[in-house]
């Protein structure tokens, strides 16, 4: 019996308008219609991206007069007043932020959290604000990319289309990850690598059911995003030579270098949030202060500036120093922890992308000290680095991979790169355990580490569980008033309470009758058990069957709070653990697609 009223499970506000209820049932119960509605979601991911893009490439060159769109790709600032131009854009953020500091706004939810915790529902207004952070933060020269707005609005329509045809918890995430599929696929022109973030970033998990509507939204989103004139992102090997097992070894060695500059920028991001905060500057003003510094940074070196979208190409194609290399690569670093550190908007892909494309250039010109065997080219290491750096950055493996395959269109370096995503993706769980995204969770408080469904054991309270209708008994009852009051069989436990109503323990009523009791005016006080062991409403099922194991009680009581201790309810150990294996049976059966 549910007696208790379940939280809210979405950050979502209800959805004015529905699908007609014959499509509705028709997209629920037809594989074919979901996989066609997660063909309009990469549509809708592609114009997306190309909005978002060509918004923030018009921002660059009326504010800074990049010819390209690309700050990064200039070769030094047209004026020194460019430099206060982050800062200015930090003033818009710290306004907004002073805005809201009266109402009680709840957290931004992206595409990860809503598929962890809220089933894939996602507010279309706070996309647009996310959107308009990231433009805000990157067209005014911060080092963050425009991943985070991307994957934000094309999920948080893709969650909007779900909610109007009602789509069952298991669809609506996987609709969510279509959603960025498209987005990731439209902004680097690479379906697998679209399809292959949202199976292990958005999605959590690979199915067969859900490989059909991803793959069409990623294929939608890239077929889009072309015909808008999007061009290619790909690299020019020239001649990368053979690859040979000797070429391995230098390979790994570099993966593990790229991971713990990931996680020192990861860690550097927090340090530079902890630094902000206890300096005592007012929350608004510290985008302010982030972009001053980032702004003094770019009068050294604007490849510091933005995602490092333009730079990537120079830095591949062209001969630079070591000494050029190292700066860029450690004030980008720099720059880039600040950024995120001080309160702009915007992510870290394609900024680890350049990062790992310096660091293994570096690595090229120092591998022959240590490896004389080795003959790849600084291109190669460069692919290697990147896919490296971005994997301890972002996460996802296979993502990594294919996006090396679909940049180079190699083979043997894809296999190379391989090994290399995957030492740096061991090296950084076993040493960090976070990638950015989750790492940013851990920081705020919560426990997900991925996009897998665990939300569903939160929403499984012990406030849904609980029965209403307690057996209870007043503290200082006679045996004789009790055996009155609950004859043999009529109850198994009575919850017992003092003169204010507050839970002060249970009696079985087997207990009351056992032979060992003679004195029938003796007070059922005796018989108390499982005092201190009591139930929240809030708790979740897991944590329940935790507190019964602890316990080694069949069932406990549930209080208001741990103060109060009114009792609302009662709750069984069977009960809990059958409801919870059900849950997880549907949750098995969604993901096989036994559901439709």
């Amino acid at each position: 019996m549910d007696g208790g009223k379940a939280p809210p499970e979405t950050p979502a506000t209800t959805v004015p308008v529905k699908a007609p209820s014959r499509f509705r049932t028709w997209v629920r119960g037809n594989e074919i219609g979901l996989v066609l509605v997660a063909a309009i979601v990469g549509v809708l991911a592609g114009l997306v991206v190309t909005a978002i893009g060509r918004t923030a490439e018009a921002l660059h060159v009326v504010l800074f007069g990049a010819d390209d769109g690309h700050l990064s790709s200039m070769s030094a600032l047209l004026s020194p007043w460019h430099a206060a131009l982050p800062a200015c854009g930090g003033a818009l953020l710290g306004a907004y932020l002073l805005w809201m500091r009266n109402r009680k706004a709840r957290p931004l939810v992206d595409p990860i959290e809503a598929n962890a915790l809220h089933g894939g529902r996602m507010s279309i207004r706070d996309s647009v604000v996310v959107v308009v952070q990231n433009l805000v933060s990157n067209g005014f020269g911060a080092s963050v990319g425009l991943e985070a707005a991307y994957t934000q609005m094309a999920g948080g329509l893709a969650s909007r289309i779900g909610t109007a045809f009602e789509m069952r918890r298991g669809d609506l995430r996987m609709l969510v990850g279509c959603g960025a599929a498209g987005a990731i696929a439209a902004a680097f022109n690479a379906p697998l690598t679209g399809a292959f973030y949202a199976f292990e970033l958005i999605i959590g998990t690979y199915s067969v059911v859900s490989l059909a509507p991803v793959v069409a939204a990623a294929l939608c989103g890239t077929f889009v995003a072309q015909r808008l004139g999007a061009t290619p992102f790909l690299i020019d090997l020239g001649d990368p030579g053979t690859i040979t097992a000797l070429d391995y070894p230098p390979a790994l060695l570099l993966a593990i270098l790229a991971a713990g500059l990931g996680i020192a920028i990861m860690q550097g991001v927090t340090a530079v949030e902890r630094g902000v905060r206890g300096s005592g500057l007012p929350a608004p003003l510290r985008p302010i202060a982030g972009g001053l510094v980032v702004g003094a940074l770019a009068l050294l070196t604007p490849q510091v500036l933005s995602s490092g979208h333009g730079a990537l190409h120079l830095q591949l194609d062209l001969p630079v120093s070591l000494s050029a290399l190292l700066l860029v690569l450690a004030l980008k670093a720099f720059a880039s922890a600040v950024s995120i550190g001080s309160g702009f908007r915007g992510g870290l892909f394609f900024a680890s992308l350049f990062m790992g494309a310096l660091l293994g250039k570096l690595f090229a010109a120092v591998v022959p000290l240590v490896f004389a065997t080795s003959a790849l080219t600084p291109v190669t290491f460069a692919v290697v680095g990147m896919s490296s750096l971005a994997v301890t950055v972002v996460g996802g493996p296979m993502t990594m991979t294919f996006l090396a395959l679909e940049m180079t269109g190699d083979f043997p370096i894809t296999a190379l790169a391989l090994a290399a995503v995957v030492t740096a993706s061991l090296t950084a769980r076993k040493t960090f355990g976070y990638s950015f995204a989750t790492w940013r969770f851990h920081l705020r408080g919560e426990t997900i580490r991925s996009a897998h469904d665990i939300g569903w054991i939160r929403n499984l309270s012990v406030g849904r569980m609980m029965r209403t209708d307690v057996r209870t008994a007043t503290l200082g009852t006679s045996l004789k008033t009790f055996r009155r009051d609950f004859p043999l069989g009529s109850a198994q436990r009575v919850v017992v309470v003092d003169e204010t109503g507050a839970y002060a323990g249970i009696v079985l009523v087997a207990d009351a009758y056992s032979d060992a009791v003679t004195d029938l005016e003796a007070k059922i006080d005796d018989l108390l058990r499982w005092q201190d062991a009591v139930l929240l409403p809030q708790m979740s099922a897991r944590e329940a069957a935790g507190l019964f194991d602890s316990a080694e009680s069949e069932a406990l009581a549930v209080v208001d709070g741990p103060k109060t201790r009114g009792v609302v309810g009662l709750l069984t150990e069977s009960h809990t653990l059958r409801r919870y294996s059900e849950e997880l049976e549907l949750r098995r059966r969604e993901a096989a697609g036994e559901t439709r």
